[in-house]
């Protein structure tokens, strides 16, 4: 009893509606849009991608790598708050044994460097 009330407030007014054939002005083409697959045009696709992977060697070398596998590896301490350089010694004062070839990079750079800030500096 209650249910026909409830479908009957709720029920659905389909104004404006026409149901007209749709205009035959556009001619049909025999291919369906459904499934094409929208892709970059030819420029953008050469300064973004190089042999199927980002290119990227232009800011983003080695020591780069081995600098943000350092940050991301959490064994050696919190990275927020501290520079490369400050959390890598701390790690060695506590004996966590961080791996030496960061320390020579890290102690190679210039004070300046954006390298020796954290990876989540001005991120988080």
């Amino acid at each position: 009893m209650a249910s026909a009330d409830i479908k009957g407030f709720f029920r659905q007014k389909k104004g404006g509606v026409s149901k007209k054939p749709a205009s035959s002005s556009r001619k049909k083409s025999g291919k369906s849009s459904i499934g094409t697959i929208c892709l970059p045009e030819a420029a953008e696709t050469p300064a973004l991608m190089a042999h199927g992977k980002f290119d990227r060697q232009d800011d983003y070398g080695d020591g780069d790598e081995k600098l943000t596998q350092f940050d991301m590896d959490m064994k050696y301490g919190p990275c927020v708050g501290l520079s490369r350089l400050e959390r890598w010694e701390r790690a060695c004062s506590m004996g966590l044994n961080p791996p030496p070839e960061i320390g020579n990079l890290l102690r190679s750079l210039s004070v300046s460097n954006p390298k020796l800030e954290c990876l989540w500096e001005g991120r988080v």
